[in-house]
């Protein structure tokens, strides 16, 4: 039985659930989300109560993906969501110039990448970035490309990393003698 799948989830104040064939759209006060669903699973409203049904114990993966998703759409439109990144290293930093990110990150040229809609982007400090909005899977991509512009190395530590992110450390030539 999925557990996730059967979870009700509580719908707050000021956000709107609605439901057109297999379209799920959730309303609130940073913005509006929709996803599609399969099929073969549908979706209760009750006043403040949402439930997610499947079929048989066929779609018990969909089941618990689709409750997943409608739940994080809820917590974006009513709470949003936001990643902090990191840069290490001699020269590594981050610039926002309008609607683009510049990262200077140990080459030779400065790399810019554009912010896409829907996504705030503030640096607090030269070293910091704070990736901020309402869809979780758009801040998650957005964080995971700018970390991929220069990857964490194991023998000093050099790259852009998530706060919390632990880098496991390499000791370099001198262990081998």
């Amino acid at each position: 039985m999925s557990r996730v799948g059967n979870r009700v989830i509580k719908i707050p104040a000021g956000v709107t659930v609605s439901v057109d064939g297999n379209v799920v759209t959730v309303k609130g006060p940073k913005g509006e989300l929709s996803t599609e669903i399969n099929e073969h699973i549908t979706v209760e409203i009750n006043d403040t109560e949402l439930k997610v049904l499947r079929e048989s114990d066929e779609y018990k993966a969909f089941h618990g993906t689709a409750n997943a998703n409608i739940n994080n759409m809820i917590i974006g439109v009513t709470e949003g969501y936001e990643k902090k990144l990191e840069s290490v290293g001699v020269g590594y930093r981050f610039q926002v110039k309008g609607n683009e990110l510049v990262v200077t990150a140990g080459f030779s040229h400065p790399v810019n990448v554009e912010v896409p809609k829907g996504i705030t982007v503030e640096t607090p400090s030269n070293t910091e970035l704070l990736i901020k909005g309402f869809d979780k899977q758009l801040v998650g991509e957005f964080a995971a490309n700018v970390r991929k512009i220069r990857k964490p190395e194991p023998y000093k530590g050099k790259g852009i990393r998530y706060s919390e992110e632990h880098i496991r450390r390499k000791e370099g030539k001198k262990a081998s003698k």
